[in-house]
């Protein structure tokens, strides 16, 4: 009797050449798209490439749950200063939790997406991977994955670089083979996340005006809103000054952003809450680390500490940010991360 194997659908080319594999691989295939919102484009593609393939299709409304805890997640945290990322929650949340259960309702063997990362089974226990493709390397957003679900997971494209899958598309005759990347948060329209998040609470204290200042507390202007801001930041901060500044610091509860010079964003440690891990290395422990998905790998000593991970870089590091995951690797292994917690409550 074939596997049955559930494919987690986008109406993209990663999704629709992962369905494409398995087939010809000969599993039982099935095809499955979540309804995150009103817009039926993604199911439509989706369900033209399984009619293509010739497999079952299912569309699973997530709409609710979606909304529950994706984006009123990304809205709270934008509002109490920080920068969360949705793509981290979302596979916690919804693609490994909500899909992957409904893919075991249906009687999946297996469950598959297009990520770009590797599971492999080695030293007697199922371990995540950096892609070889590191430019497309997406194992960053999946450290909320755990050893029991890695073991029914599949991720066939870790192997491929982008070039690949487009020229295999091809020639399986997909017809989402030239399809754009997406390059924008899904459920934020024209990837205006200000105006997403004040449809949503007009009234907050984050969206409303207040002061800029220098790290010595000097008025150098006014902002709309610290949700609109974000560390690091540079562009659209409406000041005049001699040097360019950066955002440093975002104080909610007095409706202040705080800027300062390039130097002002290093920091050699941070806080992190939540931590999750796939294999829990013996702490404290020298591993590496990326602070955001796309940042560099940095070394670092990670400390258990009662309630939350303190992380001390070798080398200082810029514009670490509150709400972004910290995830930790050993070699190519993802071990598993924390979220940067906000900067009071960080030691000085």
């Amino acid at each position: 009797m074939k596997k049955k194997v559930v494919v987690a659908m986008s109406g993209g080319v990663d999704s629709s050449l992962t369905a494409a594999i398995f087939l010809y691989k000969d599993f039982e295939v099935i095809g499955v798209t979540m309804r995150l919102n009103d817009d039926e484009k993604n199911i439509f593609d989706a369900k033209k490439v399984c009619a293509n393939l010739g497999i079952s299709h299912y569309v699973a409304d997530f709409r609710k749950i979606f909304r529950e805890k994706v984006e009123n997640y990304f809205v709270e945290e934008y509002l109490r200063g920080c920068t969360p990322n949705p793509c981290v929650r979302c596979n916690r949340e919804i693609k490994f939790g909500a899909l992957f259960d409904f893919a075991n309702s249906i009687g999946a063997d297996f469950f598959a997406t297009g990520h770009y990362a590797r599971i492999i089974f080695e030293d007697g226990r199922f371990k995540l991977k950096k892609a070889l493709d590191v430019k497309k390397d997406q194992s960053y957003v999946l450290y909320n994955l755990t050893p029991e679900k890695l073991s029914r997971i599949i991720l066939p494209l870790g192997d491929f670089s982008k070039a690949d899958v487009r020229r295999l598309a091809e020639e399986k005759n997909l017809p989402v083979a030239n399809k754009p990347d997406s390059q924008e948060i899904c459920f934020v329209p024209n990837d205006d996340y200000k105006n997403f998040i004040f449809s949503r609470e007009p009234a907050a204290q984050a969206l409303q005006a207040g002061d800029i200042v220098d790290t010595d507390g000097k008025i150098l202007g006014n902002h709309n809103g610290t949700a609109n801001y974000t560390i690091g930041q540079r562009k659209g901060l409406g000041i005049a000054a001699p040097q360019p500044l950066y955002v440093t610091r975002l104080d909610v509860e007095n409706k202040k952003v705080i800027v300062g010079t390039n130097d002002k964003l290093f920091t050699r440690d941070l806080i992190a809450v939540d931590a999750h891990w796939i294999y829990k290395p013996s702490l404290p422990a020298t591993l590496q680390a990326k602070i955001r998905y796309g940042s560099r790998f940095a070394t670092c000593e990670v400390v258990e500490e009662t309630n939350f991970l303190r992380v001390n870089f070798s080398e200082p590091q810029r514009a670490i940010t509150p709400g972004q995951s910290i995830v930790f690797y050993d070699g190519d292994e993802v071990l598993g991360g924390a979220i940067i917690l906000n900067e009071k409550s960080r030691k000085k």
